[in-house]
């Protein structure tokens, strides 16, 4: 895995087992990392962005703008401006045959490396995962949380996952006015505190200085 500094679409160079990936966009060193499920669910086939080309992908970015994640987005192409934020796909291939979650087991399985690598590359402090499906997988493999609980968290939630921050979001498809009014309030709320996930190891070292690793 190759890191690129200066390329916002796929940063580490990944070379998945498909002829149309859609790859992580935004910030490699992201605070905050959005996640979907695959793109024949969340789309970006046409642009290469996850998340666009949707009939709600205006909505969707519309709330990360105004809960501070993104700058700019504009629907007709990838003119997404993530600063502190990525976006990505628990497979950023679509599943063959298309299914969803546990239809396709044997297409998630492969592509869970490069998912891996990518989310433990960039580190953010809060995962932000999309849907039933990538809640599932990111409780199950990265929290201490159990996965089964992805259908009973709340939309925009804050559940500590010991190491990440972790942030249900309802499928974008189906939002209400007063699911985007939450998630903007979570967001906000968020960025207004010190939301980061570090462990101070001054402690094993001479002096009283903070010694703060993610």
């Amino acid at each position: 895995m190759e890191y690129v500094a200066d390329r916002q679409r796929n940063p580490f160079g990944l070379d998945p087992p498909c002829e149309q990936a859609v790859f992580g966009y935004g910030d490699a060193n992201a605070h905050f990392h959005v996640v979907g499920n695959h793109p024949g669910v969340h789309g970006g086939t046409e642009t290469g962005v996850p998340f666009t080309g949707q009939p709600w992908s205006e909505r969707f970015f519309s709330v990360l703008g105004r809960g501070g994640l993104v700058d700019t987005f504009d629907p007709d192409g990838p003119t997404l401006d993530a600063p502190g934020t990525f976006l990505s796909y628990r497979s950023m291939c679509s599943p063959d045959p298309p299914g969803d979650c546990g239809d396709t087991p044997a297409t998630y399985a492969e592509m869970e490396p490069f998912f891996d690598a990518e989310l433990r590359a960039i580190t953010a402090h809060v995962l932000l995962p999309v849907g039933p499906c990538a809640t599932e997988h990111v409780l199950g493999n990265y929290t201490s949380l159990p996965s089964d609980r992805a259908d009973e968290e709340p939309h925009a939630s804050t559940l500590d996952g010991a190491g990440w921050l972790v942030v249900p979001v309802a499928d974008p498809a189906g939002w209400t006015d007063d699911q985007t009014d939450r998630l903007v309030d979570t967001l906000r709320d968020l960025r207004g505190r010190d939301y980061r996930q570090q462990s101070d190891l001054g402690r094993f070292f001479p002096g009283e200085e903070p010694y703060l690793v993610r």
